[in-house]
């Protein structure tokens, strides 16, 4: 019976594994002072916005956070992953941007933010890509294929049909019952 506990366990993590990726945002800065030296090793006090619309549109979600900064002055933080002030993270529709994010901090580690500044969410190059890795003009009751040509291009979907790899190259498609 043990043994069964352990495996169950076991099959939950390796699923929660396989889960979506993180609705997480990295952020990095340098953190100065007033007289421009970097705030090193020191706790800083965040607050993080996100911004709809414009660079002081209104605000979809607030956080904060209080990261510590390394001998550099750098912090590292995941924006969503602080204590909510207002809204939530996956509550943000994506769809309906541009955003912006807008960043407070406080040197000294409270909530009097003296530092400032808002910069607007852009497509990362992967983001791009899956913009046009389809072929346009799709439509319901097609299938996506690759013709002779090595281009993708969508198709009617022939039903009853069924197409197998070839994979000892004699001609004809292998069923494999792995």
């Amino acid at each position: 019976m043990k043994k069964i506990y352990i495996l169950l366990a076991s099959l939950c993590i390796t699923f929660a594994s396989f889960a979506q990726a993180p609705e997480k945002i990295s952020y990095q800065a340098v953190v100065r002072g007033a007289t421009n030296a970097a705030v090193a090793t020191q706790v800083v006090g965040m607050q993080i916005s996100v911004l709809q619309t414009t660079a002081t549109g209104t605000a979809v979600y607030v956080e904060m956070q209080t990261p510590t900064t390394n001998a550099n002055g750098l912090l590292s933080i995941y924006i969503g992953a602080g204590t909510p002030v207002t809204g939530t993270f996956a509550g943000i529709d994506w769809s309906a941007g541009p955003y912006f994010i807008k960043t407070e901090i406080d040197p000294v580690g409270g909530n009097s933010y003296t530092i400032t500044g808002t910069s607007q969410l852009l497509s990362v190059p992967y983001a791009l890509y899956a913009k046009n890795g389809l072929p346009p003009n799709g439509s319901i009751g097609q299938i996506l294929t690759v013709n002779a040509s090595g281009i993708a291009e969508w198709t009617a979907a022939s039903i009853g049909e069924m197409y197998y790899k070839d994979a000892d190259n004699d001609g004809f498609g292998d069923i494999k019952f792995i």
